[in-house]
């Protein structure tokens, strides 16, 4: 029995170390007001990675969600930022992040390719940068998606763009669309909620978020200037029609341990304050409900 038990152990070991490895929660220490809130380094795609980086920390922030195809850095223009980076080039983003103690949660929007080994890229660039999760529209790579994110613990997020008159086959705007996808896979794919498509389209964000209930593995949560207009603007947090409180408190009472990133389309050269004013009301949250 002994030697069976044996056997037992070392044949669970790798399995371990594995798990070990690849599982990532975002830690309280990188959370504010009870919520892993940063910025979508798109908020900053004027600039490089290596400023992004930079002036998420003047926000406040302390985390990041990285997006593929921003430029590394001013002495390194030529070189752009995704999942096919060379270690060298990981190396000095992690340079950067340890300097402004910030963490790297989640990359995307990424396509994620039905073929195993191209897909298998995009999760090991998750791991050697000790992500939370992924976030794609690439329905069509469900099966290769639920086969990676079982095996690398990432979690998947569906991203939801705004409803497209024009373009009735286009249904990632619609959260019914999002579930029927998700509700019968891994409990760690599910959907990245966009609050602000769904406020351009016409949706109620809180009512979205229950539609999707357990199934929220991130959010780009904005509040705009407008409800149901496509080219509404961001405003910061609390001064536009979306209700950030009431999308907090849903999230709050759906438990949500995923990310929250800022995506401030708006004010693209000097977006700093207001996006220090989004962060700041996160803050402020956790404060009033003391």
């Amino acid at each position: 029995m002994k030697r069976i038990a044996l056997t037992f152990c070392v044949a669970l070991t790798p399995m371990l170390v594995s798990l070990t490895m690849f599982a990532e929660k975002i830690p309280d220490e990188y959370r504010t007001g009870g919520f892993a809130i940063g910025c979508q380094a798109y908020t900053f795609n004027r600039f490089t990675v290596i400023e992004a980086i930079e002036k998420t920390a003047e926000t406040g922030a302390k985390v990041i969600e990285f997006f593929p195809g921003q430029k590394l850095s001013s002495d390194q223009p030529e070189v752009k930022w995704d999942h096919n980076a060379s270690d060298e080039v990981v190396e000095k983003v992690k340079a950067q992040l340890a300097k402004y103690h910030l963490k790297a949660v989640n990359y995307g929007v990424v396509g994620i390719p039905k073929d195993e080994a191209q897909a298998r890229k995009i999760f090991e660039f998750a791991r050697k940068l000790g992500l939370y999760g992924v976030t794609t529209e690439s329905v069509d790579a469900i099966d290769t998606i639920e086969k990676l994110v079982r095996e690398y613990d990432v979690r998947v997020g569906f991203h939801d763009h705004p409803k497209r008159e024009r373009d009735p086959s286009y249904k990632m705007w619609d959260p019914n669309y999002i579930l029927s996808v998700v509700k019968d896979r891994d409990h760690r794919i599910g959907s990245c909620a966009d609050t602000g498509h769904w406020v351009r389209s016409g949706l109620k964000p809180v009512e979205c978020l229950r539609i999707l209930k357990g199934r929220i593995i991130s959010s780009h949560l904005k509040d705009l200037d407008a409800f149901g207009k496509p080219d509404a603007h961001d405003l910061p947090y609390g001064t536009g029609v979306s209700d950030v409180p009431a999308i907090l408190n849903e999230l709050k009472r759906q438990h949500f341990e995923g990310n929250i990133s800022v995506e401030y389309e708006y004010k693209w050269e000097n977006s700093v304050p207001d996006v220090a004013q989004c962060i700041g009301f996160v803050r402020g949250y956790e404060a009033a409900k003391k």
